[in-house]
């Protein structure tokens, strides 16, 4: 066995053959820290796996059709493109307290109360702590069934990868969940857990062995302080589904969203409440955005965005006060702060808003983050109305891309925004023309439909 020193950096994984006080990689202080850089231990195991394949033709393969295990918790089968693909590896990463471990476990309950054998490796609770948890969250799921849930699901308290190696042959279980793997170490590697070392290792073993047993494996990974997920990037690329759950640490609403996804899209998003018993699936997502939602209230825009293939109203504020000090502030909650400040160049050149002196501010409510250019125009029409003082219609939405010279873009899926702002009550909806031009559904039954060719006309409505 060869064994050299090496310094890993504990926040990306960037190796040094000495110490130094700045990682060059993610410019962080003090994160260096010395690790054995073993050779011939975890390779050497894994090729001695029992049911390891050789070389076979790709005509030779065959593939069963959407082999996939349906948890019932829809919100989250949607998320993965229609359920758990057997023998794929997902990452399930996220904040202390976010809803990590209690997803995994409502989604072990609900598949075992379906006939798939479960192993639920606990490295951070004891075994009659998740079991409280397990009986708790189960009554959430209303499926009592024929088949008892508990026959199903195995619970262990283990941090030894090598000792649930032995566990996983001995039950040869549908699904494996591993919560956390920042726990778990190998006893061939010298440093501690929750290392860059011990969890690229353990992961990369137990990702194989998933693949090659048929096992659908998950992996729950704390974030840092960055909100990145902990150890190195290649962590992702081993897996093959990587997803976060977001949320604001005071709110009840939980987004679980998808950056990486082998067998589906990376677009959707499902929608979750945090109660007294577990979480809660968000059907309407929209309608709970929007539930409070001020009358008459200056700077308040409602726009439809798309997350992957869903529909979703969101409210925009803004807010625009008096600079102290003669320093101006941009601050954005959910929006790209970068696009923020492009779209206020804007208002001050094209529509000759004098903003250079004011403190601007703007909030997604509800602890959305937005991505979908169609906001641009309702950024610009919530920060115009704050700044003039002068309410939007309760009853309109706007949506549209903006450009640097004020020109309102068209967008995508325009019927598909229309459609659920009109099936919440709204009854104006301003959309780029060119969109009305290239759409014959947009017929303005369902909603009153105002096309603008730029920011200026849009305002001029709604100052009407």
């Amino acid at each position: 066995m060869k064994t050299k020193i090496v310094y890993i950096c504990q926040n990306c994984g960037a190796r040094s053959p000495r110490w130094v006080g700045r990682c060059p990689g993610c410019n962080s202080w003090n994160t260096f820290v010395e690790e054995s850089d073993t050779f011939n231990s975890q390779n050497n195991r894994i090729q001695t796996l029992d049911n390891s394949d050789g070389p076979v033709l790709l005509t030779d393969v065959c593939v069963e059709q959407d082999r996939r295990y349906l948890t019932g918790v829809n919100e989250f089968d949607s998320v993965l493109g229609g359920g758990i693909v057997v023998g794929a590896v997902t990452l399930i990463g996220g904040e202390p307290g976010i809803g990590k471990s209690t997803l995994s476990m409502q989604i072990a309950c609900a598949l075992a109360s379906k006939k798939k054998k479960i192993l639920y490796v606990s490295g951070e609770e004891s075994v009659k702590q998740t079991k409280i948890r397990a009986e708790r969250l189960f009554n959430l799921n209303g499926n009592s069934g024929t088949v008892s849930w508990k026959d199903y699901l195995y619970i262990v308290n283990q941090v030894d990868v090598n000792i649930i190696r032995e566990y996983i042959k001995k039950l040869s279980p549908h699904i494996v969940i591993v919560d956390s793997i920042q726990v778990i170490y190998s006893t061939d590697m010298p440093s501690a857990p929750g290392s860059v070392g011990q969890v690229r290792e353990c992961s990369s073993f137990l990702t194989q062995m998933a693949k090659s047993r048929g096992i659908s494996l998950f992996i729950i990974g704390h974030v840092t302080k960055e909100g990145t997920l902990a150890g190195p990037k290649v962590l992702e690329h081993i897996v093959d589904s990587v997803l976060y759950f977001e949320g604001e640490r005071y709110s009840s609403y939980r987004i679980l969203r998808v950056t990486k996804n082998r067998f589906g899209s990376t677009n959707e998003i499902g929608v979750f409440e945090m109660t007294a018993t577990g979480l809660v699936e968000v059907p309407n997502p929209s309608q709970i955005f929007l539930a409070e939602r001020p009358k008459d209230a200056s700077g308040s825009v409602v726009v439809p965005v798309m997350e992957g293939s869903r529909p979703l109203l969101v409210e925009i504020q803004g807010l625009v006060s008096r600079a102290n000090f003669g320093m101006a502030r941009q601050k954005a909650q959910g929006f790209d702060a970068n696009r923020m400040a492009l779209l206020i160049a804007v208002l001050e050149k094209r529509i000759r808003l004098n903003l250079q002196d004011k403190d601007i501010f703007l909030n997604v409510v509800g602890g959305v983050r937005i991505v979908d250019p169609a906001a641009d125009l309702g950024v610009v029409i919530a920060i115009a109305s704050a700044f003039l003082d002068r309410p939007i219609d309760f009853d309109t939405v706007v949506l549209g891309e903006v450009g640097l010279s004020s020109e309102v873009r068209s967008v995508s899926q325009i019927y598909s925004r229309v459609k659920e702002a009109a099936k919440l009550g709204f009854k104006r909806c301003i959309i780029p023309r060119n969109n009305l031009n290239n759409n014959n559904m947009l017929d303005g039954k369902m909603i009153d439909i105002i096309p603008v060719d730029t920011v200026t006309q849009a305002m001029d409505f709604l100052q009407q």
